[in-house]
């Protein structure tokens, strides 16, 4: 379900013929975005907003989970999208066959496991529960997170794509806790530890880069990505987005925004 609109657009000029269509990009037929809320919809009003000094007209759409996006992109009541980084794209071509490519990129939304409850990881106890999301590639990904960090091992080979069952030595039988990403923020007060992206972090106040157990690095294959169907992946506004997510303002303003939690990533 789209969520709603964050930029109010003029009515359609008067004197425009039904027959024919609309310039992307115009006041009459603005350049359909989908992101999802927090850090993606507020780096895109500062895309949109670079983009209208050149009369370059778009209107964000705002959705509150990782599903619907990709699938109003199939549906035609998007253009483009930009949430979503290149191993959830490449799960959703694989399991609902969407024909979708990558055009540009635009920030990295750090993962953190944060605490209410315990100072480190170190200090778990025995069977502590820890939120992690439930959509494949995330899951895997703070379970790579919580590998690499000691707090369990994972099978030779598993990478992005892994799941509970992958998990090999589980010392303090840790209890995972599989939920809707968007949900892991508010079960924090209730579970020992949670994995959190920083897109859904920043929002609830939770830095990566202060307040994390455990964070990713820089050096990572998660850098969200500006997405449009096959077929218009060399139109020309298809172009001017992914250009504007390049603009010296888009990178100052995540680097002064989100105290290092988000990182430009074009």
């Amino acid at each position: 379900m789209l969520r709603r609109s964050l930029l109010t657009l003029p009515a359609l000029l008067p004197g425009l013929a039904a027959a024919q269509p609309a310039t992307f990009g115009t006041a009459a037929r603005p350049l359909r975005v989908g992101v999802t809320q927090g850090v993606h919809a507020q780096t895109f009003e500062v895309v949109q907003r670079v983009l209208a000094q050149d009369g370059f007209v778009t209107r964000a759409v705002e959705f509150g989970d990782f599903i619907q996006p990709n699938a109003a992109l199939a549906a035609g009541d998007l253009d483009a999208n930009a949430y979503q980084h290149l191993p959830f794209l490449e799960a959703q071509r694989a399991q609902r066959g969407y024909d979708f490519v990558p055009i540009g990129k635009t920030v990295l939304t750090l993962m953190g496991v944060f605490s209410r409850k315990h100072r480190s990881l170190d200090a778990l106890p025995s069977g502590a529960r820890i939120a992690i999301p439930n959509d494949p590639t995330n899951g895997g990904r703070a379970l790579l997170l919580l590998a690499e960090s000691g707090a369990l091992r994972l099978r030779p080979g598993a990478d992005h794509r892994a799941t509970v069952a992958d998990i090999a030595e589980n010392p303090k039988r840790l209890r995972i806790v599989e939920l809707e990403a968007a949900s892991v923020v508010r079960a924090l007060e209730d579970v020992d530890a949670a994995a959190i992206t920083g897109n859904f972090a920043v929002p609830a106040g939770l830095n990566p880069l202060r307040d994390a157990l455990a964070r990713e690095t820089a050096q990572s294959v998660y850098t969200v990505l500006v997405v449009v169907r096959r077929a218009d992946a060399e139109q020309p506004w298809a172009r001017r987005l992914a250009e504007g997510y390049r603009h010296p303002a888009v990178r100052e303003f995540v680097e002064t925004t989100f105290g290092g939690a988000v990182i430009p990533g074009a």
